[in-house]
């Protein structure tokens, strides 16, 4: 087992491996910007490093001060945590090249998902149900329209390097074609430096719906039951759920197992989320995660599994001591994202926070890494804790979430606590009556 352990990320998700370490009673180097020298990740760390100024660019993305930390505290091994450098696989292979093990993939695989038409090639070929679309890139105008006609419209232009919802169209005709290829393929380059896009069927009232994975690179994998995704703002997800309240539980066996056999072919090592789109009962792969996500806490509140503690045993070279026999799915639980936005413009709001108070009680947990006093910076993203809470039923699960979102105290800043009290009060959602357009709507009726 690994001995010391690098953070390379910052804020909640930094704090929530800093205590997967502790409990494992493995040492952990925080890096930090400028800015953030007074994180709670840094005070709780055994050691910490400045790798940089407040940017991003110049510190959480700056490849040789992260490298040159790791050995100066003779860490064992690097966690990305999410966002950053957590996909990048030429960091993998530079963390590779120096002796040190990135808790994660390989670069290979990495790369082969980060590529969108690679990997959905990759999945269509291993029995994963893909989106009607385009057969790789679509180079031409001609060929956009052909390939639209011949699958349908409305269509969807995506781009190939694409996240975040960024290079991504749609063309509801023959009509808005041009305009949606051309945007897409600019806004591409523009994003990612390139412009490769694909085509895919849109699908008018999808919900998102991912698959949690754990595999070792040895050929045991298991999959952990779906999140539900769909609650979504400008494609940025706002709230998850397991289990979804529109699969029925041999709907998840079955896209379980058909995920679980894919990754084992691949060979993959370490967590992984595939996401899809679900509609009338059909699954439609559109991408790969090939790290830990966001909400993965309501997983592990379902299943009593600690997915960063799994994600260090694999890459230390440990096999599963799991088969899919022994996941067993307990409750309901529910994710709220908290930022600090404006709860109606969305506008940021950094600066103090002059009181903190997070909620307790039975089955309550709180990611977060504020506290009175603490400076929420401007330079990074808005994030500032997730309420994540656990009942026996989907019903409990609401009322504890109801109870636990009043006793949330953040003061000095704006957040979006507000907005999730309103959202869980919406008879829609309530009934569990919802998609990937359902939150968007409410907003843009609400005014």
């Amino acid at each position: 087992m690994f001995e010391k352990i690098l953070i390379a990320n910052r804020g909640e998700i930094a704090l929530r491996v800093h205590r997967a370490c502790r409990e494992m009673g493995i040492r952990t180097v925080a890096v930090h910007s400028e800015a953030d020298a007074d994180a709670m990740h840094v005070r709780l760390a055994d050691e910490s490093v400045c790798i940089g100024p407040p940017s991003s660019s110049a510190s959480y993305l700056n490849i040789p001060s992260i490298i040159a930390a790791a050995e100066v505290t003779n860490a064992d091994a690097i966690h990305p945590g999410y966002g950053f450098l957590s996909e990048n696989a030429k960091f993998v292979d530079i963390v590779t090249a120096h002796d040190i093990k990135f808790i994660g993939p390989s670069a290979d695989h990495i790369r082969l998902m980060g590529d969108k038409i690679a990997a959905k090639d990759t999945m269509k070929k291993a029995g994963v149900p893909c989106v009607p679309g385009s057969d790789g890139e679509v180079k031409t105008l001609e060929d956009a329209k052909r390939i639209a006609a011949d699958i349908g419209y409305p269509v969807i232009i995506k781009a190939s390097a694409g996240g975040g919802g960024r290079g991504m169209k749609v063309a509801l005709n023959e009509d808005a074609i041009s305009e949606a290829f051309s945007s897409a393929r600019a806004e591409s380059q523009l994003a990612f430096g390139d412009n490769a896009v694909y085509i895919e069927k849109y699908l008018a009232t999808p919900r998102h719906i991912e698959i949690q994975i754990l595999a070792d690179g040895k050929g045991n994998v298991v999959h952990l039951g779906e999140r539900d995704c769909s609650l979504q703002r400008r494609h940025q997800k706002a709230l998850e759920e397991t289990p979804s309240p529109a699969l029925r539980p041999e709907l998840r066996d079955q896209i379980g197992e058909t995920v679980a056999n894919a990754i084992r072919e691949m060979g993959y090592e370490g967590v992984g989320t595939i996401e899809f789109l679900f509609e009338n009962d059909e699954f439609y792969f559109i991408e790969m995660n090939t790290r830990l996500q966001v909400e993965h806490p309501v997983t592990e509140m379902v299943t009593g599994l600690d997915l960063v503690q799994e994600q260090i045993k694999v890459a230390a070279g440990h096999s599963l001591t799991i088969t899919q026999d022994d996941v067993k799915f307990s409750g309901h639980s529910i994710e709220c994202r908290i930022t600090a936005e404006d709860p109606v413009t969305f506008a940021a709001s950094p600066g103090p926070v002059l009181d903190f108070h997070a909620p307790g009680g039975l089955g309550v947990r709180v990611d977060s890494a504020l506290y009175s006093g603490y400076n929420v910076p401007p330079y990074y993203d808005s994030l500032i804790a997730k309420l994540i809470v656990h009942g026996n039923s989907r019903q409990e699960c609401l009322m504890r979430l109801d109870r636990a979102l009043e006793e949330f105290v953040v003061g000095g800043i704006k957040t979006t606590l507000p907005l999730h009290r309103e959202l869980i009060a919406n008879e829609e959602f309530i009934k569990g009556d919802y998609n990937i357009h359902w939150l968007e709507k409410l907003l843009k009726d609400r005014g």
